[in-house]
């Protein structure tokens, strides 16, 4: 018969506190987002052109989208994120909650928007360059 694993209290309380700091860490992100949407979407729709990831007919179009995403991700409950996200949850080993979430609206949602082309890349690809300037504004 296998072993029942029973954590401690010590065990249980150093467990509860990981949950609970990552819960914070994920809640002030979101927060944050408020102060930056405007430079944050702006950022995130250039380097997704530069990089040859997106291809559009109109980059203000595109940069509306991502506002309109970052604005949408304020206002969610937790459950209708950690939906958005759960396809790609495992993209990378430990995501950032704001750039996964505006991964999963550009290879979900973007893909079938009016002005959009095409989007190239694989998903990581596409995360790593949205990540990279959600870094710039909410430095962990």
């Amino acid at each position: 018969m296998g072993k029942i694993f029973r954590p401690s209290t010590r065990e249980a309380s150093i467990l509860s506190k990981i949950e609970s700091t990552k819960e914070h860490m994920r809640r002030l992100a979101i927060s944050r987002v408020r102060d930056c949407t405007e430079s944050l979407s702006n950022a995130i729709a250039m380097k997704l052109v530069e990089n040859d990831l997106v291809e559009t007919t109109n980059k203000n179009s595109l940069e509306e989208q991502i506002t309109a995403c970052l604005e949408k991700l304020t206002r969610a409950d937790d459950f209708d994120v950690d939906y958005q996200i759960a396809p790609l949850r495992h993209v990378v080993p430990q995501p950032h909650i704001v750039s996964l979430y505006v991964t999963a609206f550009v290879i979900e949602k973007l893909i079938v928007h009016k002005d959009v082309v095409d989007i190239f890349g694989s998903d990581e690809e596409i995360y790593l360059t949205i990540n990279q300037q959600v870094k710039k504004f909410l430095p962990a």
